[in-house]
């Protein structure tokens, strides 16, 4: 997978796993990361599947209809590739926090739907409910931050409140923090994982 890999300045903090959303690259949230915590691993994945010539992380059938079959195979692809990055790049593989915007967010959180211990924990924004009515892995204790806009048209409310349900569900510690602006990931949206972030690791 296309990525871009910055070690950081303290090998005990975790490496942050960037998803971008459709259209984006492995670049875009190299910025959110670095604030999100500057002395961390940064491994940034650019999606493999373009959608009209814009890349994403797997394939829809339409606006907020999954392919599930390669949303499936992509989750396992991308599984792989942490585990293989985490060799060539020699961090903990056992301290991974995704960080994902949309489209990255959603499969970040089927990362989490298919595999137990796959991340240490997450930072969604924007995320939609990946998969309904499978058994969930034990999540003891995962934390994981959901931010959410009041007024996104592609992300109705009820599908954030699902996901903290179906997580919390399943032994995870969620944050669900809310603003009342659409689908945009805003300053004061990154700010709130910031401080959840620092009060979990």
């Amino acid at each position: 997978m296309n990525h871009v890999f910055y070690k950081g300045e303290d090998s005990s903090k975790p490496t942050l796993l960037l998803l971008h959303g459709t259209g984006g690259n492995e670049h875009d949230l190299v910025g959110l990361g670095k604030e999100i915590d500057a002395a961390a691993n940064i491994l940034s994945v650019r999606g493999n599947v373009l959608e009209n010539g814009m890349p994403r992380f797997f394939k829809r059938l339409a606006e907020g209809v999954f392919d599930l079959g390669d949303l499936q195979l992509r989750t396992e692809e991308l599984k792989n590739f942490i585990d293989e990055a985490a060799v060539k790049y020699e961090f903990d593989r056992d301290n991974v926090i995704a960080v994902g915007y949309s489209n990255g967010a959603n499969i970040a959180g089927n990362l989490l739907f298919e595999y137990e211990n796959v991340l240490k924990g997450a930072i969604l924004h924007h995320p939609m409910v990946p998969r309904r009515g499978v058994e969930l892995p034990g999540m003891s204790k995962t934390p994981v931050f959901i931010g959410a806009g009041k007024n996104d048209q592609m992300c109705p409310a009820a599908e954030s409140v699902e996901l903290q349900d179906l997580l919390q569900g399943a032994g995870a510690e969620v944050e669900l923090y809310w603003h009342s602006y659409g689908h945009q990931l805003t300053q004061d949206e990154v700010q709130a994982a910031k401080r959840w972030y620092q009060s979990k690791f």
